[in-house]
């Protein structure tokens, strides 16, 4: 499902028209800049999906988090982390959870410092029907076939492992490797 264009060029390859008569590294700045447009694409048609249920892409990743782990609970602390967010971002994702009963605080049994963010069902309920809906568009992918997604997976693996996302002596997984455990 194509949008409608606001523009009449690539603003991307204008761009890198651009920066190539003034500095080098033209190819890392058009692909960079690719990249981040893609994720306000992306973004955007996630969001678009999710509005129905009253959710924000950051509010269902965590409760997806919460669906994942085990008792269905997890210290704020934690959820931060694994999410990769401020502390204050996280606060305020659980605080609106929190007003649309989605999750619930409750003291941690065993430290008393720790709050623990709870899934209830009404939050699991909510959390399948978002899924459901990100699945009907694909997570905004619709346009990748199952190789070129494969392809692309790959490679901005490669760019996470070269940032230091996750541990370099983690074996290199390639996309059917990488789901199967």
């Amino acid at each position: 499902m194509a949008a409608p264009s606001s523009l009449p060029f690539d603003p991307v390859e204008e761009a890198a028209r651009k920066w190539s008569a003034r500095w080098d590294e033209t190819d890392a700045m058009a692909v960079a800049t690719s990249i981040m447009r893609v994720q306000q694409l992306l973004l955007g048609r996630i969001e678009a999906a999710l509005r129905p249920l009253q959710l924000t892409f950051a509010r269902y990743e965590a409760l997806v988090l919460l669906c994942f782990s085990r008792q269905g609970s997890l210290p704020m602390s934690k959820m931060g982390q694994r999410l990769m967010v401020h502390p204050t971002s996280i606060t305020n994702i659980v605080d609106r959870l929190q007003a649309q009963e989605f999750i619930r605080r409750e003291p941690h049994p065993t430290d008393r410092r720790t709050t623990l963010v709870v899934i209830t069902d009404a939050g699991r309920e909510v959390t399948e029907r978002a899924t459901q809906a990100l699945v009907e568009v694909r997570f905004a992918l619709d346009s990748l076939d199952p190789e070129k997604m494969r392809d692309l997976y790959d490679l901005l693996r490669e760019v996470r492992l070269h940032a230091g996302d996750f541990p370099a002596d983690d074996p290199r997984r390639s996309w059917p490797d990488a789901f199967s455990d």
